[in-house]
């Protein structure tokens, strides 16, 4: 081999390992940016989430609130008829 071959054989191994080194880096790029994504999809998930529990705490109060308002208006309603069984029995005799 020539000293000139070895230097075109040397320059070509340099030219595929550069190119390599390119798509290495590239690959490295799309990978980081794919991380990027995914780390902000990660925090909007994990905000949904915190605002997804802060209005089931808040639909569970109002839950809790409503079954103590219906067992008042319960407790009312059984008061009132209660109150009417008792003036219609008073008028009936």
């Amino acid at each position: 081999m020539t000293e000139a071959s070895a230097i075109d054989a040397a320059s070509k191994r340099l030219a595929l390992a550069l190119d390599a080194l390119a798509a290495a880096v590239e690959r490295r790029r799309e990978a980081d940016r794919g991380e990027e994504t995914l780390d902000a999809q990660l925090y909007a998930l994990g905000t949904d989430r915190s605002r997804l529990a802060s209005e089931l705490d808040a639909a569970a109060a109002r839950g809790r609130g409503l079954e103590t308002a219906n067992r008042e208006v319960a407790q009312r309603i059984d008061a009132a008829i209660a109150t009417i069984r008792a003036v219609l029995g008073a008028h009936e005799h």
